[in-house]
């Protein structure tokens, strides 16, 4: 059996799968929010809880939202800051007395979809998360793609590209720098452009259906928000030339960009044509605790 945890901010969940992939159990409980030992005792209550119920050992992937450095064994650019400089994966290991794989929590979403989601098949998938962040990970010929740094994928740390003259310099970022991709495509991102230009404070969810029920005003943050959706997947599409783009987390459930997205890249994209997918993920909010499974 393959037992994945993803940790999250408000709440962890466990999977077990079979080597088929067929799921076998699952369960969710509140994350003890910056408490770094309680965090270690939940996530090995869970991999106890579920290694009864389903009679056996087995191993143990998860996913995490930041990464371990290959420079100093810590974990970095974790959003759940208790883990930051904390030697993680050999605490949990330590815990469970077995050897632990610890990837970064779009990496897991990643590869879920290029293993049995909607990138199954494809030679180069690259996935990407967007909700309150945004986040990506990169698979090729269904081996995941961490790279020297582990920070491959971090699409959402570069500048927006072909910047508009009111696009610069762009919304601060928690990293220190502005105009970052993830400060116009996320959740929050496209809330505070529609709030910016509107005076109204709608939630992206509530823009996206107030679109789709003939709102101007929300169309129009729609359309800016797919045109800078295109340009920043046109710089993914020339650096990977990935087969199929797949969306996961909060916003990819507006319908509206699997069509309006495609249609909007082909100018910056160095390329006669284009015929790279953008598809939804399979598992939904399922795909990351998946995609830590699949780490073994």
């Amino acid at each position: 059996m393959k037992i994945g945890v993803d940790l999250g901010g408000t709440k962890i969940e466990a999977v077990v799968l079979s080597d088929a992939g067929r799921e076998l159990g699952r369960v969710r409980v509140p994350t003890p929010r910056r408490d770094y030992e309680g965090t270690l005792d939940v996530i090995a209550g869970l991999v106890r809880q579920l290694e009864e119920a389903h009679g056996g050992p087995a191993s143990i992937g998860v996913g995490i939202p930041g990464a371990v450095s290959p420079a100093t064994g810590l974990v970095k650019n974790a959003n759940s800051t208790w883990l930051i400089g904390r030697a993680f994966d050999r605490d949990l290991a330590a815990r469970l007395q077995r050897p632990v794989r610890m990837a970064n929590d779009a990496n897991c979403f990643a590869l879920s979809e290029a293993t049995d989601g909607a990138g199954a098949g494809a030679t180069v998938v690259f996935g990407v998360i967007i909700g309150t962040g945004v986040g990506g990970g990169v698979v090729v010929g269904g081996r995941l793609i961490e790279g020297a740094h582990r920070i491959a994928g971090e699409w959402g740390h570069n500048p927006l590209p072909w910047p508009q003259d009111e696009e610069q310099p762009g919304p601060p970022c928690y990293c220190g720098r502005h105009g970052c991709i993830e400060t116009f495509l996320s959740g929050p991102g496209l809330a505070r452009d529609f709030g910016d230009a509107t005076g109204r404070r709608l939630e992206a969810a509530a823009i996206a259906a107030a679109a789709a029920h003939g709102d101007g005003e929300a169309s129009a943050a729609l359309d800016r928000y797919m045109d800078r959706m295109a340009r920043a997947l046109a710089t993914v599409i020339n650096l990977l030339d990935p087969d199929v783009i797949v969306l996961g987390g909060g916003v990819s459930n507006v319908e509206a960009l699997y069509p309006g997205v495609p249609a909007r890249w082909a100018p910056y994209v160095f390329s006669d044509e284009v015929h790279t997918r953008l598809v939804k993920a399979r598992h939904g909010d399922s795909s990351g605790v998946r995609g830590a499974a699949w780490l073994w």
